[in-house]
């Protein structure tokens, strides 16, 4: 895989992971995806390049969150038109859209320029337990916390 000149991108193959967020902080969650995201368990790692694997997170609806945050936690955004600030809270946004919690989540954490993009392709949330990602037979990865 180590050619003259360090690592070439065309070199680079992900592997394929599986993680079921039920019970899972949403935190320790989010940070230990994008690590593996970003390919930094890999002795190979290089931070310019996309060196990460691929992350199927399952169960998005049962994530845990600590404190007051479900009710306290917002999320805003606007439409570039005058009034069109919006914010919903956390209890809200699991309730209708589970799965942008955790991607947003991971956003936040990854580089915010093009990698950071590429790498956010990545990966795939999905609110029940179910996925459609069989053939590519992900492996468990284990979260802490």
């Amino acid at each position: 895989m180590m050619a003259r000149g360090g690592l070439k991108p065309q070199g680079i193959e992900g592997d394929w992971y599986i993680v079921d967020a039920e019970g899972k902080t949403l935190g320790r969650l989010a940070s230990q995806v994008a690590s593996v995201l970003r390919g930094k368990h890999k002795p190979s790692y290089s931070p310019h390049l996309d060196m990460g694997d691929y992350v199927i997170v399952v169960n998005a609806d049962k994530v845990r969150v600590t404190g007051n945050k479900l009710r306290q936690k917002m999320y805003y955004r606007h439409s570039g038109y005058p009034g069109g600030f919006r914010a919903v809270s956390l209890e809200d946004m699991l309730t209708s859209k589970p799965e942008a919690v955790i991607e947003n989540a991971v956003k936040g954490m990854l580089p915010h320029n093009r990698l950071g993009r590429k790498l956010r392709r990545k990966l795939k949330v999905y609110s029940g337990p179910d996925h459609p990602h069989a053939a590519q037979k992900p492996k468990p990865l284990e979260i802490e916390g």
